[in-house]
């Protein structure tokens, strides 16, 4: 099992549950944090920071997309260990629901 991050975190990016993972395996894109499934050791602390709950574990998911979007973009996105920049707009998007056509495939600036 691992952790992964699914769309509700598209355009909010909090990053809460960056700070609290032992194992520093967040990375970002331009509007979307991801976790590498490789890295993950599936302790959980980080799904219940993420104050839009975008964090699920994979036996949550009812298809494997979420599943190859973690792993895709954490092989080429850079990884973060600190909070950074939160979206000005993240709180419009919070409670936005099919957010998934507005993925970016580019990595942070």
């Amino acid at each position: 099992m691992t952790y992964l991050v699914t769309e509700s975190c598209i355009n909010c990016k909090y990053q809460d549950c960056v700070t609290v993972c032992p194992v520093d395996c967040f990375y970002e894109g331009e509007n979307i944090l991801v976790i590498h499934p490789d890295e993950c050791i599936d302790c959980g602390v980080c799904e219940p920071e993420c104050p839009v709950d975008a964090i699920v574990p994979d036996t949550d998911v009812d298809d494997q997309k979420w599943l190859e979007i973690n792993t895709k973009y954490a092989a080429i996105w850079p990884n973060i260990t600190e909070i950074g920049v939160v979206p000005k707009d993240a709180d419009a998007w919070k409670e936005r629901t099919d957010k998934v056509d507005f993925l970016s495939p580019n990595p942070a600036a």
